[in-house]
């Protein structure tokens, strides 16, 4: 199969469940997918940045993420996960928080934290303003329209503070 030069096409070959000399339980067999990959690549990753306790019994990891769209476009997300620490118990996921980088500036901004980590100034937005309206809606189900904009302005300066 050939595709054009803009698209990927994706084949999946799946093996059946029938009974034969090599698979007499019904099992599932193998299966193969093979992706032809146009002139425009995205490869999908996630990468931690920033690993940091602000106070006694939480921490939180800062991740960027590139997702890609089904044309290979490149969608670039900072990742904040905030946790309670336990001492002797697994950490307890709290809080995720995902965004997405709207403009080309953010864009280039979550990229070079992919490329050079945190910067100093992204630290302290970090600490100071994403920490604090995050924890804000920890065991909070349906956080509030303010409490959601209160994460979002947070999460947009650090990737719009001059570094």
């Amino acid at each position: 199969m050939h595709a054009p030069n803009n698209e990927t096409t994706s084949v999946s070959i799946n093996g059946n469940l029938g009974t034969t000399p090599t698979n007499p339980k019904h099992m599932p067999t193998s299966s193969t997918k093979v992706v032809p990959i146009g002139p425009k690549i995205c490869k999908p990753f996630l990468l931690d940045v920033m690993v940091f306790s602000p106070e006694a019994g939480f921490k939180f990891h800062v991740s960027v993420e590139r997702d890609c769209t089904p044309t290979a476009d490149a969608i670039w997300k900072i990742v904040f996960d905030l946790f309670k620490v336990v001492a002797g118990s697994p950490d307890v996921a709290l809080v995720h928080v995902s965004f997405t980088s709207g403009t080309p500036v953010e864009q280039q901004a979550v990229q070079t934290m992919a490329a050079t980590g945190v910067k100093p100034a992204q630290a302290d937005i970090l600490i100071k303003n994403v920490y604090p309206a995050t924890k804000a809606v920890v065991g909070n189900q349906n956080p509030t329209a303010a409490q959601k904009q209160a994460i979002h302005d947070a999460m947009s300066q650090v990737v719009n503070v001059a570094v």
